[in-house]
């Protein structure tokens, strides 16, 4: 059935006087093209003579030609099309009862708003359809048709420009928080206190990269962010682990928390001291608002199902990946590099559309190890980066120099949280400790003022 017979048939949103006056508009006035075309694609026209002479005016503007009822007409005529749109008794029609102080950007939300509520129907449909079939797995079935919605979502938010005024009248607060430092939203302290300095914290629609060799203890420093921004500031965090199952990560937060050797945990030798530290910190952690997952195939569209979820429901301040390049996406790819820039693509969107900060762990390639003198990560490092540094407003290093040097006792302990890049701030060092047995990063002694660090 074709689409126009369906829309009417099976009555689908849509408003024709409202595409009329828009494409009238263009007639009175062919400067308003680059408006409606910035916002409306031809398939947003719901009546096929619509979307046809909306086709012709794109060609015209192409060309640098004017866009009014004569040249239209014979843009059509030449393509063949004048008569499947009613001929020009039609075209000299479309700005009748257009008022005389036209309204064209509510006619242009009207028209977009309808086509997104014609494309969700039909996707649905359409997801009915192949359940029907029983020709698929339910998996695939949902991760397309997640992936379907989610474009839809990216069109409607890509759709409007905003100016000063409009942007600092949705601001929280309005001008005078805007202006006010001490008034503006500040991003989610982290718990080490030289990183909130240097990043003023990790704001919401940031995609934030923490990579660094194996064994040098990235888990460790994202569990230890992610027990922060949970337990002390009291923001919803989600963990998605593909690599640790969840009883591993509960153990890890357990022992960091009530800073008990972690190996001693797990053989059974604790004192009554250590197991009151641990009751305590359980206790702690049951009542922070901590969600994790260990679903070892999760994808991009499973993620943000969940994470839409957990929004709706509890909130959210903060998601935790570990690790990229273990996800996968559904469909076909031409090669790992770019799945794997389209996931972090993705997650940049991600965390765009939901506003919450997102934490992803990822790979480096072995060229430190093969650097003389010098071991520590640089961008050019990110294992099949692909995009990742492009996608990322802020990318983070560790660094442990005991790692390359193990009989150098002087340099137990010590690590460092390269800021490689950052869009918004400066990059440099952080100076951190690592304790070995507790697996945790803890701020050096030197670095903390009297108050400490912050909680938000």
């Amino acid at each position: 059935m074709p689409l126009e017979d369906a829309i009417f048939e099976k009555g689908l949103p849509s408003n024709a006087d409202a595409e009329r006056f828009v494409l009238g508009s263009i007639l009175i006035d062919d400067a308003q093209f680059l408006q409606v075309a910035g916002i409306l694609d031809p398939e947003d026209f719901s009546l096929e003579k619509h979307r046809k002479i909306f086709h012709r005016m794109m060609a015209l503007n192409d060309r640098g030609e004017r866009i009014d009822r004569v040249t239209l007409a014979n843009e059509l005529m030449k393509a063949g099309q004048l008569e499947a749109v009613d001929g020009v008794g039609y075209l000299v029609s479309l700005d009748d009862g257009l008022p005389q102080i036209a309204n064209l950007d509510s006619y242009i939300r009207i028209v977009k708003s309808k086509a997104l509520l014609r494309r969700i129907i039909l996707t649905s449909q359409r997801t009915i359809d192949r359940c029907i079939s029983g020709d698929e797995e339910p998996d695939s079935i949902l991760a397309s048709a997640g992936d379907e919605i989610l474009k839809l979502g990216e069109a409607r938010g890509s759709t409007g420009l905003s100016s000063p005024a409009e942007i600092i009248e949705g601001y929280e607060g309005g001008l005078n928080a805007f202006l006010d430092p001490s008034k503006r939203i500040q991003g989610v302290s982290t718990g080490f206190q030289k990183l909130d300095e240097k990043t003023g914290g990790i704001r919401p629609g940031e995609l934030i990269i923490l990579a660094a060799r194996p064994a040098m203890g990235k888990t460790a420093l994202a569990l230890n962010l992610a027990y922060h921004v949970a337990a002390v500031v009291k923001k919803p965090t989600a963990i998605f682990s593909l690599e640790m199952s969840k009883e591993s990560l509960l153990t890890r937060l357990l022992c960091a928390a009530a800073r008990v050797d972690s190996q001693k945990f797990r053989a059974g030798f604790l004192n009554a001291n250590e197991r009151r530290q641990l009751q305590v910190a359980a206790a702690e952690l049951t009542e922070a608002p901590l969600f994790i997952d260990d679903t070892a195939s999760t994808n991009l569209m499973d993620i943000h199902a969940k994470l839409r979820r957990l929004k709706a429901e509890h909130g959210l301040g903060l998601v935790v990946v570990d690790y990229l390049q273990l996800m996968s996406s559904k469909g076909r790819v031409e090669s790992r590099v770019q799945e794997v820039s389209a996931l972090s693509r993705g997650l940049k969107l991600l965390s765009k559309e939901l506003e919450v900060p997102v934490l992803a762990l990822s790979q480096l390639s072995r060229a430190p190890e093969t650097r003389q003198g010098d071991h520590r990560p640089q961008l050019s490092d990110l294992r099949e980066s692909g995009s990742i540094e492009q996608d990322a407003d802020i990318v983070c290093f560790i660094f442990r120099e005991e790692v390359y040097k193990p009989d150098r006792t002087d340099l137990k302990g010590l690590a460092e949280l390269i800021i490689a890049k950052q869009r918004n701030g400066p990059t440099g060092k952080v100076n951190l400790v690592f304790l070995h047995s507790l697996t945790k990063f803890e701020n050096r002694l030197g670095d903390l003022d009297e108050d400490g660090p912050s909680g938000e």
